[in-house]
């Protein structure tokens, strides 16, 4: 069993953060743009969606070292890792490359070494496919009041929303797990798992070896089905040495629910906002929420509002906008970008190098890079409920996406309309299209 030196509980406990970011063969749900660009390195409210992520860990005072922790070749992170060194030099950041997809816990496991190098008391887990406002002071405010082994974000959704996620069960008044259930088949919790988490490294690392040892005494084929409906990964336990070698391992399914048994595990429910980035269509609303998070708290990074500006809006520095072009609410304009006089863009990301021509109207969509709309053109999905956590809707007895997504250098003609399609990337659309993939 791991030997950790007890916790002292103080201000000045250390803290280690751990970044989950998948891999390449995850990003499934988030193509067409993640053909070009690996998901958590795409741009929501101007910044990657990982970037959001070290923000909010750099808020807290005793975080040193942040681990990107994943199985994208090592090169992917490498300039975003420079660049953020550089904005948030009190910690260190490095990319550990997992061998093959370990799962949530099994990254964690593999890493152990690495992660205890330091001997920090603490260690928060953040899924980097998560949009919020990512509470982690007060998350370890409960920590040390509660002396928890671990902390839970978590939120309330719809009832029915609820099932398609990791399912609380607490005590309100105390706050503490009474039980946990991943994708329960019936509903017994509208408060779910947010994909935040804040550990002690003396209780996680002995649940997931507990966890580990509990299979092995009885061998058996394992499959979990990804949650991108890929194949799923089938593990043949063996003897001890080859379990830790090889074992996909999920905080969700695996471990959660253990530690609900104890008597040590919190949860700290945001009223904030929360979503998660799964398909490319959700970036749109994540991308609403941190603008809206952003213009609530002044940020300086955002355009001023004015008669063609509803707020919020980011426009790049590099990006030229014709002062009659009407934008917002919620558009996000990357580096380069033209848009062209009279042009109305609403709800939608505008990627680097793409223009908009005089006159056309965007909403409800993401315009890939280099792509170009042209004059009198309207490119648009179908407006979704703030609330909702889906980004399909149903057209004609058939599931569609709610927003339309442009892939890298696609071409809208002049005054072709385009709505709620996905288009791959090298497209040239000459005619009217409608809830459609465009291959």
């Amino acid at each position: 069993m791991l030997q950790v030196p007890v916790r002292e509980h103080s201000s000045q406990a250390s803290t280690k953060a751990v970044i989950l970011v998948g891999g390449p063969s995850r990003g499934t749900r988030f193509r067409p743009l993640s053909l070009d660009v690996p998901k958590p390195l795409f741009e929501v409210a101007g910044h990657p969606i990982i970037h959001h992520c070290l923000k909010a860990v750099a808020k807290v005072p005793d975080v040193r070292e942040v681990l990107l922790v994943g199985y994208y070749d090592e090169t992917v992170f490498r300039d975003f890792i420079k660049d953020a060194s550089k904005e948030f030099p009190q910690f260190r950041i490095s990319y550990l490359r997992e061998y093959t997809a370990l799962g949530t816990a099994g990254g964690l496991y593999h890493f152990r070494d690495a992660i205890l190098k330091g001997k920090p008391e603490r260690l928060l887990v953040l899924n980097a496919d998560v949009c919020c406002s990512f509470p982690l002071g007060e998350m370890m405010r409960l920590f040390e009041e509660k002396d928890a082994e671990a902390v839970i974000l978590g939120t309330r959704v719809s009832n029915d929303a609820a099932t398609n996620f990791g399912c609380i069960v607490s005590d309100s008044h105390t706050k503490r797990v009474l039980h946990y259930v991943e994708k329960p088949e019936s509903h017994i919790s509208n408060l779910i798992n947010c994909g935040v988490y804040l550990f002690a490294t003396e209780c996680i690392f002995p649940a997931i070896r507990s966890a580990i040892k509990r299979r092995t005494t009885r061998p058996r084929l394992l499959s979990y089905p990804s949650s991108d409906n890929l194949e799923s990964s089938f593990v043949a336990v063996g003897d001890d040495e080859d379990a830790e070698k090889s074992e996909v391992l999920r905080l969700e399914q695996d471990i959660l629910s253990d530690l609900a048994d104890s008597n040590r595990f919190f949860v700290h429910e945001t009223k904030d906002f929360w979503r998660q980035i799964k398909t490319a269509g959700s970036a749109v609303p994540a991308n609403a929420l941190y603008l809206q998070k952003a213009f609530q708290t002044e940020s300086p990074e955002l355009t001023a509002p004015s008669a063609t500006i509803v707020p919020p809006v980011y426009i790049h520095p590099t990006a030229t906008v014709d002062p009659t072009a009407k934008l917002g609410p919620n558009v996000s304009i990357g580096p380069r970008v033209v848009v062209g006089a009279g042009a109305r863009i609403k709800d939608s990301i505008v990627l680097e190098d793409a223009e908009i021509r005089h006159d056309a109207c965007v909403m409800h969509s993401i315009i890939g890079w280099s792509s170009r709309v042209g004059a009198w053109a309207r490119v648009e999905g179908t407006p979704i409920p703030i609330g909702s956590h889906s980004t399909s809707i149903v057209k004609h007895g058939i599931k569609v996406q709610s927003i339309t997504i442009l892939g890298k250098e696609c071409g809208v003609g002049d005054e072709v309309r385009v709505q709620n399609c996905v288009c791959l990337p090298y497209k040239e659309l000459k005619r009217d299209v409608a809830n459609e993939v465009i291959m």
